[in-house]
C-alpha cells in the first residue's frame, strides 16, 4: 500500500514538472509571436488597413498570410499557447489560494472561447477565394454582403471582437492579483502582469467604442505589450524553475 502511494506521488510529482516545464516553452512562445507580430508591422505592407470587404478580399487574394495575420492569425496562435501557461499557472496555485486561482482560468478560458467562436480569418479566405472565381455581379455582391457579416463579428480590436478581448484581459490580470497574493511567483512579475493585461484592457476599450482615440489608444496599447513581454518572460523562468524543483503544490 505504502509502495502504492509511494509511485502516485512521483508519477504525479513527475506530470507536475513537465506540465511547468512545456508551459514555460509555450510562455516563450508566445513571447516570439508577439515579437513577430511586431516585425511584420514594420515591414512593408504590414501595417496596411482595409476599409471594404473588398479590400479584404483583395488583400487575401494577393497576400493570404498578411490577410491572415491581420483578422488575428497570430493571435490565434498565441492564445493556443497560452492555454498550458494558464493551466500552469492555475496548479502552482491551487492550493495557496484554490478559489481565485479556479476563477481566473475560468474566465481567461471563456475569453478563449468567445475568441475561437468569433474569430473569421479563415471563413473570410474562403470568401475570397469565392469572390475571386464569382462569374457573375449578383454572386459578388452576396459574397460582400456575407464579408460584411463577418467582419462585424470577427474584426479584430472592433465592439464584434471586444468580448473576447474583454474576458481574456480580466482574466490576466485576476492570475496576476493570484499571483501577487500567493507568492509563488515574485511580485515584479505580478505586477508587470497588472501592468500589462489592464493598459491592454483600456486600448481595448478605446479601440473597440472611441475609434476617434485611435492614435491615443496606442500608447496604452504599448505600455501594456512591454509589460506583457516581461510578464511571459519572468513567468517562463519561473515556471522552469518549478519544473526543476519537487512539486509541492499538485
Amino acid at each position: 500500500m505504502k509502495s502504492e502511494i509511494k509511485m502516485n506521488s512521483q508519477s504525479e510529482s513527475f506530470d507536475g514538472k513537465l506540465l511547468y516545464k512545456v508551459s514555460g516553452v509555450a510562455a516563450l512562445l508566445v513571447l516570439f509571436t508577439a515579437l513577430f507580430e511586431i516585425l511584420i508591422t514594420f515591414l512593408p505592407g504590414g501595417y496596411t488597413t482595409s476599409e471594404t470587404v473588398v479590400d479584404w478580399f483583395r488583400l487575401l487574394q494577393d497576400n493570404w498570410f498578411l490577410g491572415l495575420r491581420n483578422l488575428g492569425l497570430l493571435n490565434i496562435v498565441m492564445t493556443t499557447l497560452g492555454i498550458p501557461v494558464s493551466f500552469a499557472l492555475y496548479i502552482a496555485h491551487r492550493r495557496a489560494d484554490p478559489t481565485f486561482a479556479a476563477l481566473a482560468i475560468i474566465i481567461s478560458f471563456f475569453g478563449l472561447a468567445v475568441f475561437y467562436a468569433t474569430n473569421r480569418a479563415f471563413p473570410m479566405l474562403d470568401l475570397s477565394n469565392q469572390y475571386a472565381v464569382a462569374a457573375t455581379e449578383a454572386e459578388r455582391t452576396m459574397l460582400a454582403a456575407a464579408g460584411r457579416a463577418m467582419l462585424s463579428v470577427g474584426q479584430s480590436h472592433t465592439p464584434g471582437t471586444f468580448l473576447a478581448f474583454f474576458l481574456s484581459e480580466i482574466g490576466g490580470i485576476a492570475i496576476s492579483v493570484v499571483m501577487l497574493r500567493g507568492q509563488v511567483f515574485s511580485k515584479v512579475a505580478a505586477y508587470a502582469g497588472l501592468l500589462g493585461f489592464g493598459f491592454l484592457l483600456i486600448f481595448e476599450i478605446l479601440s473597440s467604442f472611441v475609434s476617434s482615440l485611435h492614435s491615443i489608444a496606442l500608447i496604452p496599447a504599448l505600455g501594456g505589450g512591454l509589460a506583457n513581454m516581461a510578464w511571459y518572460i519572468l513567468i517562463a523562468h519561473r515556471l522552469f524553475q518549478l519544473g526543476q524543483s519537487p512539486v509541492k503544490s499538485i
